[in-house]
């Protein structure tokens, strides 16, 4: 029997139409442990896209990229174009986050994609966009989210400020030049380094200028911290006020608001207290800004030095 005279065939024209899906996975880095979750990711939506009598998956996109650099996502770029090209009915992709790096981009997306009627699926929130309340739970999401980043930075920050007050904190052993770290973390003098930060304040003291430290420095062919030929007058500002060389670390100790936190002789000093004191008041003398009943104003003379 000719299948054409079948009661059960159904001519190519009125068989209904398979959803063409295509799936969005990203990541913010590709460390072992994000490559991981993006197979994780990509595997779990495809077995989802599967199990849908309807839907057929066209094509995958996946970008390994950062979510606090404004990079160019090129693959999630030519799903916008694959879409309008009428390619895409349905995108499936994990959550919100892995979507849209925030929440303007995120509704922009949701909308242009909405007037190509193209539809979104985030599987995570279970949200749906041919409903029409999906952009208000959207915004509500990613406000969550956005809440919960604050929290968890804010947390953090906390974190430092207890290992602080107990003493426990590595910020009391960042190294600075002249020091190197031990094998526990600890902040142990280098020897060669330590050299140089003796003579940068013996010369200060002899009167040389910051321009004048950076010439003798030259001409001594000693590198700057960074191995460059010439140092940055910020690096011998930095270091003729850093308090680490006479052993003290004193840390948040620039807000206002809340506590700092101070330890004398945490690690052994290069400068003695007499030679770096002698240097802040030298500094002193030498700034051409004053502090008057006014508030600040400058000398009238500048300071003469060496160089």
């Amino acid at each position: 029997m000719d299948l054409k005279d079948s009661m059960y065939y159904i001519p190519a024209r009125h068989q209904p139409k398979r959803k063409r899906v295509a799936i969005y996975a990203r990541v913010s880095s590709n460390t072992k442990d994000q490559l991981r979750s993006l197979a994780n990711q990509v595997s779990a939506l495809t077995q989802k896209v599967s199990l849908v009598e309807d839907w057929r998956l066209v094509d995958i996109y996946i970008d390994v990229a950062s979510a606090k650099e404004k990079l160019k996502r090129e693959e999630f770029n030519r799903l916008i174009v694959d879409c309008r090209n009428k390619k895409v009915t349905i995108v499936l992709t994990k959550s919100v986050s892995r979507f849209g790096r925030d929440t303007i981009e995120a509704l922009e997306t949701v909308r242009l994609l909405k007037e190509l009627k193209v539809r979104i699926i985030f599987d995570q929130e279970d949200i749906d966009t041919a409903s029409e309340d999906s952009e208000l739970l959207l915004t509500i999401y990613e406000s969550l989210a956005q809440a919960d980043n604050e929290s968890r930075s804010q947390n953090i920050k906390l974190g430092h400020r207890y290992r602080a007050m107990d003493g426990t904190s590595k910020l009391y052993h960042r190294k600075c030049y002249g020091y190197d770290h031990d094998k526990e973390g600890l902040l142990i003098v280098n020897e060669e380094q330590a050299v140089v930060v003796r003579q940068i304040f013996a010369w200060y003291l002899e009167g040389n200028s910051i321009v004048g430290l950076i010439k003798l420095l030259e001409e001594n062919h000693i590198p700057s911290p960074r191995g460059k030929a010439k140092w940055s007058k910020r690096a011998l500002e930095t270091m003729l006020s850093n308090e680490k060389y006479i052993g003290k670390v004193h840390l948040f100790k620039n807000n206002e608001y809340e506590d700092s936190y101070l330890i004398e002789d945490n690690h052994t000093a290069i400068i003695s207290k007499y030679v770096f004191e002698k240097v802040q008041s030298e500094k002193s003398r030498r700034s051409n800004v004053i502090r008057t009943g006014n508030g600040l104003e400058r000398k009238n003379s500048k300071y003469s030095s060496k160089a």
